[in-house]
């Protein structure tokens, strides 16, 4: 049922429009109808009237012994109908058929509708069994009888319905000029309103979460004082703003992103400097005191931890301003057991397991990035779960992607942290303390990294399921890595 009705603008005010047409055709059509037919009922009392009764007054005397026991016929039209009723029964009905009278039977249903006329010689509608609906008038007779005059309603019946078949053909052709030609004619009126439809479509699908956005040209406004033109106005000066603000925004992130860069790069000299001094001074030969020494390897931890920090940042930012990556065969099976050998070394409480397919999987892309991609997928699960947990490693590759798969039995990922969770600086302990966990970059590296790859990263995370799919476009047929 719900199909039925228009959605669109255009369908709804050609609807309307028909509708209202066909409500007005239906009015005037009643009204012609009501008035035709009242005016044909009118003719017939006159003509009852001018009639005189002469027929119904000839059945009475036909009763007479006097009289010629001949109906008086003449003057009076075929289906003419006459009736004498005395003392509320009818005596005598017939009715005319080519100037001659022949004699009507009457069942008991058209006795007592005749016999409840009115005899106020005003025209009335009746039903006779035998003849059909007639107009009938009643008159008092010189012997206390009732005497009735009818003629019939077909004729006027048969013009009624002749108007009404013409009327509806008229009128329903009138409904389809009107559907089409209105439905053009909206079209025609609407076609600025769907300008600034493609356009608000248009904005909707451009990416303004971040990054530089081309804005659509505006809308051309033929007319602002019409509904559609005021429409088109306040969108211009919607996309105006809109505009403004992503220039703003645009402009602020690329002040951030330089300042991240040059802080990063300028900082990666002295820290370079702080580490180097502490390991010098720890190999001095001669004795160091332990506070002395516990101070100095502190240095070099945390001196450690800032240069990693620094070169995540700075590959942040490179990536970022769109820096390109190499484009280069990358086996990316060796690459999986690399980096799982590593996270075994690394974290030897936890079961690393493998899942991969017979043949190598290779791809296309920066070998050095996807590595970095993989080790932060694999530090991610052994930072974030207890020893003893399961971490399953799983590389597919079909003709229409390369899917690489990390997935633990730890207790998961919670609920709140999971749409942010490939943020920046975005940690499952909201406290500012580092013990555990890393700096909050990594998953924010895996996600940049793989979105320059052209591949997309996602997660799926219930208490005893943790899994991230990284999917990357399959490789050129033909190509092979470097060894």
């Amino acid at each position: 049922m719900k199909r039925l009705v228009p959605r669109t603008l255009r369908s709804q005010l050609t609807a309307g429009l028909v509708a209202l047409l066909a409500l007005a055709c239906l009015a005037v059509g009643i009204t012609t109808v009501v008035a035709l037919e009242g005016f044909l009922v009118g003719r017939l009392d006159q003509q009852l009237s001018a009639s005189a009764g002469r027929f119904a007054v000839s059945l009475e005397h036909e009763a007479r012994p006097d009289a010629d026991n001949r109906p008086d016929t003449r003057g009076q039209s075929d289906g003419t109908f006459g009736a004498r009723l005395l003392r509320g029964t009818p005596t005598q009905a017939a009715v005319v058929r080519d100037q001659t009278d022949a004699r009507v039977p009457l069942s008991a249903e058209d006795r007592r509708t005749l016999a409840a006329l009115p005899t106020d010689g005003s025209g009335h509608s009746i039903r006779l069994a035998s003849l059909g609906r007639y107009r009938v008038n009643a008159v008092s007779g010189d012997d206390r009888d009732v005497l009735i005059t009818g003629l019939p309603l077909h004729p006027v019946e048969e013009t009624v319905h002749r108007l009404e078949a013409v009327e509806a053909a008229v009128f329903g052709g009138a409904l389809l000029v009107t559907g089409v030609l209105g439905a053009l004619w909206v079209r025609l009126s609407l076609r600025p309103l769907r300008r600034v439809t493609t356009t608000a479509a248009r904005v909707a699908e451009l990416p303004l979460a971040s990054g530089e956005v081309a804005m659509p040209a505006p809308v051309p406004v033929a007319d602002p004082r019409t509904e559609v033109g005021q429409v088109g106005t306040a969108l211009n000066r919607m996309l105006g703003h809109v505009g403004n603000a992503l220039e703003r925004r645009h402009a602020s992130e690329n002040r951030l992103r330089h300042f991240a860069a040059d802080a990063s790069h300028e900082l990666r000299t002295p820290v370079a400097n702080v580490r180097g001094h502490a390991e010098l001074a720890l190999r001095h030969t001669g004795p160091v005191p332990g506070e002395i020494r516990r101070s100095l390897e502190r240095i070099q931890a945390e001196s450690e931890r800032m240069s990693r920090l620094v070169d995540d940042l700075l590959l942040l930012a490179r990536l970022d301003a769109g820096r390109a990556l190499e484009r280069k065969p990358v086996d990316l099976t060796r690459l999986v057991l690399d980096a799982v050998d590593d996270a075994r070394a690394v974290g030897p409480r936890h079961r690393w397991l493998l899942d991969l397919p017979e043949t190598a999987v290779n791809m296309t892309g920066d070998e050095h990035r996807l590595q970095q991609v993989v080790a932060n997928l694999l530090a991610n699960a052994r930072t974030h779960t207890p020893p003893g947990t399961a971490v399953t490693v799983r590389l597919a590759a079909d003709d229409h992607d390369v899917r690489l798969t990390v997935l633990d039995d730890g207790p998961g990922v919670p609920e709140e942290i999971r749409p942010e969770v490939f943020g920046r600086f975005v940690r499952v302990d909201h406290s500012r303390s580092r013990a555990a966990g890393g700096t909050g970059l990594g998953l924010a590296i895996v996600e940049a990294v793989v979105t320059a790859h052209h591949g997309q990263v996602s997660l799926t995370s219930r208490p005893g399921h943790t899994e991230f799919t990284v999917t990357f476009p399959p490789a050129p047929s033909g190509s092979t890595p470097h060894r």
